[in-house]
């Protein structure tokens, strides 16, 4: 997500193999602090698993610390962001079903600068999600 993050996302499952049922990404966090806006997908849940580092989620209202060996499940229609808390860090993405997700990461990807939140809102928008609120910030 150029402009929003420096992060890196490998696509290790492909909506195309999956019939648009699941699309699998390892994230290699290399932005501390970072993390996009708070937003809600209208179609997919999202399932995260914490290989390295630590991440701060909210889900709806609910803040949780994560690390290494955590999961968090992140329903559709539920307000939800991230932040990486360390230096470096590394999950596992699952969404479910795929939607457009790969297609926004290729939009983002293109991204040489950071972007307007109106821009960042647009993307976002065309890719059946909202953004909701601004990024979280460490205490």
């Amino acid at each position: 997500m150029k402009g929003v993050t420096l992060n890196t996302l490998d696509i290790k499952i492909s909506g195309s193999d999956t019939e648009n049922d699941l699309a699998v990404f390892e994230q290699r966090g290399l932005t501390p602090n970072g993390g996009p806006p708070l937003h809600i997908h209208f179609f997919q849940d999202e399932w995260f698993y914490i290989i390295e580092g630590e991440y701060l989620f909210q889900v709806g209202d609910e803040k949780f610390q994560m690390k290494a060996g955590d999961t968090v499940f992140l329903p559709r229609n539920v307000q939800h962001a991230f932040i990486q808390l360390t230096e470096k860090g590394k999950m596992i993405v699952s969404y479910l079903p795929a939607g457009k997700m790969e297609a926004f990461f290729k939009v983002t990807d293109q991204w040489a600068t950071p972007q307007t939140m109106e821009e960042i809102a647009k993307v976002f928008a065309d890719h059946d999600m909202k953004v909701v609120g601004a990024p979280l910030k460490v205490d």
